[in-house]
């Protein structure tokens, strides 16, 4: 592929619903633009951007892909999309790289959840955006309702300037908006002109009046003639809607059949014509050396710098590291430094990715996407820089995974050959997490939801050949005790020569303290029990809130009071100090009125106001406390409760069902709390039968 100057390059990210068309859209640019001899589909598992062996399985895409288009002498990086909620982190990362974005629309399910979020990302990212209506071919289809339902929810910036013309309910044309005149294909990406047909002329009146207003507004001599009834040439037009498609104050809507491949080129030269180059966007970091914002805004005569958005692990190609780079020309041999990790690397070979497929090229200007192979030391969000010049930009934030699971290892002997394929799948995915819980005795698995883990367990089996179970973690309950309690306790042991000799008498009470395990005070009088034994009977007390009498839980808030006792001048000893503390501990404790404590958790869930009754009965149920409600922009609650640790368990199924996708949660722990009986009795039991 030929090297592209900054003003040549065009990134776009597709955005849209699950199921949209997105990878399809793909296929069909490729094909158009002559990339590809033959389009690929999704059901036969052959498409460009779907190349790993889940998403074929599947039917659907899992993480972002980089396909290269080659249009009107510019080079447009297509950055496909999964519009599944659990692959956000993948989004993220594409849109962190993206200079405008295509929200996809299917004609057919008309504007979905999907859309919206796609539209909060762009608004977040401030990304130019046009929308881009696909199934035109389908049979109940609809533009009309597509583009009234866009505008009802954003208003009059949404602006068509394609209008379908179907005849039997087949795509057979459309008319071209801005030139007020009508197309019919001929094949694929050709076209002839054709009459309006008498029924589009009522909404080509709206579309075309809509259109001219928003040209108006971009200057005082465009609103003078649009009063005065002047008509705008094509090139005005355009013109206008390039200026207002970059400041987001217009957003074009095209249509198209992506199995047709119509549509497409109307498309592709919208992306060129209307969308910003690198050069138009701005992009600062720091200079590490002078503590300087280094402002590199795709400036390819400045100091070579690159950021690291997405990391791509392959077994079979090893590891691509795919960069934007932000300054600067890079070339195949440099030797670039990272203030991240504070070393150099030496880049080797210089790709821009078609899918799977690293294809070399000489140079990357600055704007420009591509990949370096195995660069040993950097992983997504860092930064690469000239040693002269060692720049750093703020890493992208990404959504926080808040669903886990616990994974046990199907096979003896696999758990190093298990850490490590995890190791290598959290450096390509910045939303899985695993952590080691030492205390419960368990590793967990955290992700975006339940279909991220389990495609992740499924990842393991086919890339790496080890498998994992899912299952529902063991929640980290704790032991304390409500009343006080008074022991005496003896331990003996005589077998021929020294015995053994320790005799404690204890008082155990709650010390009202839940964050420490225990208090130890010592009241002895006249020397009853010697002083060189009370660490030893503090050491006894240690070992005994490790693993509480009532369920092998940890002891929290109990305060122990050694106030008598006696000893032995020869059997005694501190072991035997330390041993009968264990069983004072034991019988004190379980006389103490025991009880269970579960860990709650404080939770935000922000959703549209008409689901808040629902969630708020459901968060009930869950025996959540609803503690109150603040209003978000944009028609959103964000509901405040306290919640047990327990009831999260497959939360984030549940809210995505009752909001329709809309729901967001997030929770951090917040303290311990008395577990209700039935909840308690069934804990004890549990662990009763476990052991």
């Amino acid at each position: 592929m030929k090297v592209y100057r900054t003003d040549e390059i065009r990134n776009v990210v597709l955005l849209g619903h699950g199921g949209c068309g997105k990878t399809s859209l793909v296929e069909a640019m490729a094909y158009v633009s002559g990339a590809t001899n033959r389009m690929g589909k999704i059901t036969d598992g052959n498409t460009i951007s779907d190349f790993d062996k889940e998403e074929q399985k599947r039917e659907f895409s899992i993480s972002t892909a980089l396909v290269p288009i080659e249009w009107e002498k510019a080079k447009i990086n297509v950055l496909d999309t999964p519009g599944y909620f659990d692959f956000v982190g993948e989004v993220e990362e594409a849109v962190s790289a993206a200079d405008a974005a295509v929200i996809v629309v299917s004609g057919k399910a008309g504007v979905e959840v999907g859309t919206e979020k796609a539209w909060e990302l762009c608004d977040k990212y401030n990304l130019p955006r046009m929308i881009y209506v696909t199934e035109m071919d389908v049979d109940d289809a609809s533009f009309r309702q597509v583009v009234q339902d866009l505008t009802d929810r954003y208003g009059k910036v949404i602006a068509p300037h394609f209008q379908p013309i179907r005849e039997n309910e087949k795509l057979v044309g459309y008319v071209n908006v801005i030139k007020n005149a009508g197309r019919r294909y001929t094949g694929i990406g050709q076209r002839e002109e054709c009459e309006i047909p008498d029924y589009c002329k009522p909404n080509l009146e709206i579309y075309r009046e809509k259109l001219l207003e928003a040209v108006a507004e971009t200057s005082d001599d465009f609103m003078e003639r649009y009063f005065a009834g002047e008509e705008f040439s094509v090139e005005e037009i355009r013109s206008a809607m390039r200026t207002e498609v970059m400041d987001g104050s217009i957003v074009p809507v095209a249509m198209g059949s992506n199995i047709q491949a119509q549509g497409v080129a109307n498309l592709l030269s919208d992306i060129v014509r209307f969308f910003p180059s690198p050069e138009y966007r701005e992009c600062a970091g720091i200079n590490r050396k002078t503590n300087e914002i280094f402002e590199a805004n795709y400036d390819f005569a400045k100091a070579k710098s690159a950021y690291v958005f997405k990391t791509m692990v392959d077994p079979f190609i090893g590891k691509y590291s795919f960069i934007k780079v932000c300054s600067g020309v890079l070339k195949g041999e440099d030797t670039l430094y990272n203030p991240d990790t504070d070393t150099e690397e030496k880049l080797g070979k210089i790709y821009t990715m078609i899918g799977n497929k690293p294809v070399e090229v000489s140079e990357l200007f600055a704007g420009d996407i591509g990949a370096i192979a195995k660069l040993s030391n950097t992983k997504t969000g860092d930064t690469l820089s000239a040693k002269g010049t060692p720049v750093l930009y703020g890493r992208t934030e990404y959504s926080k995974p808040y669903t886990y699971m616990k994974y046990i290892v199907k096979n003896k002997g696999d758990e190093d050959k298990v850490s490590q394929a995890l190791q290598k799948m959290m450096a390509e995915d910045v939303t899985l997490r695993a952590v080691n819980d030492s205390e419960n005795r368990q590793t967990l698995l955290y992700g975006m939801g339940d279909q991220h883990l389990e495609i992740v367990a499924s990842k393991l089996a086919a890339r790496f050949k080890c498998e994992i179970t899912l299952d529902t973690p063991r929640v980290a309950f704790r032991e304390t005790i409500k009343k006080k309690s008074d022991v005496d306790t003896k331990y003996k042991k005589q077998s021929g020569g020294h015995g053994q000799y320790g005799h404690v008498k204890m008082k155990f009470e709650p010390s009202g303290d839940l964050e420490s395990p225990y208090v130890f005070e010592e009241v002895v009088v006249g020397g009853a029990v010697p002083k060189n034994y009370f660490p030893a009977v503090e050491k006894g007390l240690q070992d005994s809130v490790q693993k509480g009498p009532l369920a092998g839980y940890p002891v929290v808030g109990v305060k122990a009071i050694l106030y008598d006792g006696s000893y032995h001048p020869v059997d005694s000893s501190e072991m035997a100090f330390k041993t009968a503390t264990i069983q004072a501990f034991k019988k004190g404790f379980m006389e103490a009125g025991p009880v269970l404590l579960e860990p709650i958790a404080s939770i935000k869930v922000v959703v549209p106001e008409d689901y808040t009754g629902d969630v708020m009965g459901d968060l009930n149920k869950r025996r959540g406390r609803v503690l109150g409600m603040n209003p978000i922009a944009g028609g959103y609650q964000e509901i405040v409760a306290d919640i047990p640790m327990t009831g999260l368990f497959g939360y984030c199924t549940i809210l995505r069902s009752m909001t329709g996708g809309r729901g967001t949660y997030s929770y951090e722990f917040a303290r311990y709390e008395q577990a209700p009986s039935d909840v308690q009795e069934a804990e004890i039991a549990k662990r009763a039968a476990e052991e």
